[in-house]
């Protein structure tokens, strides 16, 4: 009972007067009396006086006069912690927790019909119970945290990634159509000339047919007058002679030109002819055969001179010209103008080189393949995929390894295009180029692969 009466006493003494709750942040004014500070603020605030009267003794104090009082403040807050910690019925420490009603009660709350068969534990044990319990929480919060910042991270990757593989195909796209659109137009100016030549040997003709024609037309007239006048003249001067007039009119021949068939022979059926690429690129194709004399002395080329085959090892010592290349084969064919195309099987396998050179390239291992250098070829390799090898080399991001690829020359527009015969899809083209000599075509092989030279289609 004591106790109840000295809480009430000090919690009477540190009410504030103006606000009737405890004080918060409490200020004495000169007669001792104290206040919260927002209380205070709010009275002397916008006054323009300089002396104010204290709410309980109405004695005078000024602006200057308010002092903070940080004992009160400190006894008010353990006021509070201590009241925090008591139970308001029964005036005892709350010591215990109720786990139904999830608060803190006293033994006698505990002994009450209101919390009588209710599961309670100690105050201490609570506290390490659910503290260990909120950490455990925060801890599969925070892994699921990560799991989700991860996530992001990985879908942002993935957009990333996503926006990129777009990107490529896009380039692919437009670099695909941009070589057929060179292409056509290398076709459009082909058949154009074509026609072109065939209009004028046939105006040729036609002009000098109708030459001939105007000739013998005057002719005829030429006789015809001369016959006319004849026939008008009196007997003795008609008979004079007269054999002689028609010997010479009956000499005179008709000679019509040659038939000469218009038929063009040109048709260029557009939709038919170009929507198959591979069909078009077909029409070009030579027969490429390998060139056993420029083999590097460790790959193999078959009888046929249509695969060659690398190996890890050296088949032998043996002192050879071509010692010093690095492992790759010529074609025996050479292309010093003109278009051609041929492809090339490689199969699955990687560290193969395809394109063409210059005939008299040198070909040794610490010569560049650029060019520059007279090479102008593709490189299939791990890890780094397919390359372009400009200088510097270019990285070819395709959907699928190319199993069989087709070169294509186009020596007159100075252009060197590869394309994946399985998808008839276009890789790479090389800058326009101007070819100082011929071109022959060429094939690198590493470590065990192969390469083999399809014969042209029938």
């Amino acid at each position: 009972m004591a106790l109840h009466t000295a809480t009430l006493t000090f919690k009477e003494e540190a009410t504030c007067s103006i606000c009737l709750e405890l004080m918060t942040e409490p200020m004495s004014v000169d007669c001792g009396h104290n206040f919260c500070r927002s209380c205070l603020t709010s009275i002397i605030e916008n006054q323009p006086q300089e002396t104010f009267h204290c709410a309980l003794c109405r004695a005078s104090f000024t602006r200057n006069s308010l002092r903070p009082n940080r004992q009160l403040a400190n006894l008010i807050d353990s006021f509070r912690e201590m009241n925090l910690r008591m139970c308001e019925e029964h005036e005892q420490r709350l010591l215990l927790f109720c786990e139904d009603d999830e608060k803190l009660i006293c033994w006698c709350c505990e002994r009450s019909a209101k919390h009588r068969g209710h599961v309670t534990t100690l105050v201490e044990d609570a506290h390490q119970d659910y503290k260990t319990k909120l950490e455990k929480a925060v801890t599969k919060l925070k892994q699921m945290q990560d799991e989700c910042k991860n996530k992001k991270m990985s879908i942002r990757e993935q957009i990333t990634n996503w926006e990129k593989t777009i990107e490529d195909q896009k380039e692919n796209i437009q670099s695909e159509f941009k070589n057929l659109n060179i292409f056509l137009q290398e076709e459009e100016k082909f058949y154009l000339s074509k026609l072109e030549n065939k209009k004028e040997q046939a105006l040729k003709k036609l002009q000098a047919d109708q030459v001939s024609l105007n000739m013998q037309s005057n002719e005829f007239k030429h006789h015809i007058l001369e016959l006319e006048k004849k026939c008008q003249e009196p007997e003795n001067e008609l008979l004079q002679n007269v054999k002689d007039t028609l010997s010479r009119s009956s000499s005179v021949k008709l000679k019509l030109p040659e038939p000469f068939s218009l038929d063009l022979n040109t048709d260029c059926k557009v939709s038919e002819r170009y929507f198959d690429v591979r069909k078009k690129l077909k029409s070009y194709q030579v027969n490429v055969t390998l060139d056993p004399e420029t083999a590097h002395r460790d790959l193999k080329v078959s009888k046929d001179r249509r695969r060659v085959t690398g190996f890890s090892f050296r088949m032998n010592l043996n002192t050879r010209l071509n010692a010093t290349m690095f492992y790759s084969v010529l074609g025996c064919e050479g292309f010093s103008s003109g278009k051609h195309y041929f492809e090339v099987d490689v199969g699955d396998g990687n560290g193969c080189g395809v394109g063409v050179c210059l005939e008299n390239v040198e070909r040794d291992d610490d010569q560049r393949q650029d060019p520059l250098s007279g090479f102008w070829t593709i490189r299939l390799c791990q890890p780094d995929g397919c390359i372009a090898l400009t200088s510097p080399p270019t990285h070819l991001h395709l959907m699928e390894h190319p199993q069989i690829l087709g070169v294509f020359l186009d020596l007159e527009a100075g252009l060197v295009s590869f394309y994946n015969m399985i998808t008839s899809s276009h890789i790479f083209t090389f800058p326009k180029a101007s070819f100082p000599g011929t071109l022959r075509p060429f094939f690198q092989v590493c470590g065990d692969s192969f390469l083999c030279l399809p014969p042209p289609d029938n």
